[in-house]
């Protein structure tokens, strides 16, 4: 990864409050941001793309045992 992509990604994530920067020195180190409300709608989101695919998974596996028995 280009150290541009990893700057963009850092400021996507520092905009989000997902991160905070953390300064040490001549560095600039990153910790989650211990906000709770950037996380909670983290949260939600993968548990509803996590339904999304486990019915998509589910309904594969039915499909492929249907399939096997034919």
């Amino acid at each position: 990864m280009t150290r541009p992509a990893v700057s963009k990604h850092l400021r996507i994530l520092r905009e989000a409050g997902l991160i905070e920067p953390v300064p040490q020195g001549r560095e600039v180190l990153y910790r989650l941001a211990p906000h709770d409300a950037a996380l909670a709608e983290v949260r939600r989101y993968v548990a509803r793309l996590s339904g999304t695919w486990d019915r998509a998974l589910a309904a594969f596996k039915a499909f492929a045992e249907q399939e096997e028995d034919a």
